[in-house]
This record gives structure tokens, C-alpha cells and sequence, in this order.
């Protein structure tokens, strides 16, 4: 029986479940928004929404247990100087998940999950800056 056993295995072993989920959290809150399966959405959203009210506490023991959930010092800053301030008012939901179809290769429910009033630009911000750096390189 899984009395007391909370939580889809998503057929990972443990080490590699945490590995994933502190890397889609490390991308949801660079981007803002994430296109992945229905299970890993529905999974990564009570994580995701507990390091935003970390963020919100914004004191250094809470830095360091964010630092430590998701092991990118960028984004942890990201979490506490911009995402945190923005929902300072908010009192939970800071996450939407919306259904995206079926994915073609294997049929899997797709979902997007992004934050509530998110900043539309931060999409893929980081891989445009590194494309135009590469091509300035490229024209000198």
C-alpha cells in the first residue's frame, strides 16, 4: 500500500526525479514559461510555488535553502529580486497550467506552465542574448 507516499514517480529514480525538477524549476523561473508533459507540470508547480515564498521571506536563510533546492545562483537571484517583488502582494497562485494537445512522437499530454502576469520578454532572453553576442563575434 503507498499510505504516506505523495508524489508521481514519473518511472525516475529518485536522484533523477530531484536532478529534473530542479532543473525545470531553474528554467521555469529564467523563462517564466515552459512547455512539458501534464504530469511533470502538475509535479513542478507546489515546488515551484514554495521557492517563490522563499523568495518572498527574501532573508539570507532563505536564499541559501533556495540555492540549495535548485543550484543556480542567477536564478535564485532572479527569484528573490524580480519574481518575489512582483507577487509581494499575492497570496499563492502564482503559477497557471494550461493543456497544450498531445505530443506527436508518443501521444503524451503536453502543458504549459508559466507564471501568473508574467514578463512576456524573458522568454528565451538569455539564448537571444547569447545568438547576438555570437554574431557580433562572428561580424569582427
Amino acid at each position: 500500500m503507498r499510505h504516506q507516499n505523495a508524489g508521481r514517480k514519473l518511472n525516475r529514480t529518485a536522484s533523477h526525479r530531484k536532478a529534473m525538477f530542479a532543473n525545470m524549476a531553474a528554467s521555469l523561473i529564467e523563462h517564466e514559461q515552459i512547455v512539458t508533459t501534464l504530469p511533470k507540470a502538475k509535479e513542478i508547480r507546489p515546488i515551484v510555488e514554495k521557492l517563490v515564498t522563499l523568495g518572498k521571506r527574501g532573508d539570507l536563510h532563505a536564499r541559501r535553502q533556495a540555492i540549495a533546492q535548485i543550484r543556480d545562483v542567477a536564478v535564485v537571484s532572479k527569484l528573490f529580486d524580480t519574481i518575489a517583488t512582483r507577487y509581494a502582494t499575492r497570496n499563492g497562485g502564482y503559477l497557471r497550467i494550461m493543456k497544450a494537445g498531445f505530443r506527436t512522437g508518443d501521444n503524451a499530454p503536453l502543458a504549459v506552465i508559466e507564471f501568473v502576469d508574467r514578463d512576456v520578454s524573458a522568454k528565451g532572453a538569455k539564448d537571444h542574448a547569447r545568438k547576438e553576442a555570437e554574431e557580433q563575434s562572428e561580424a569582427a
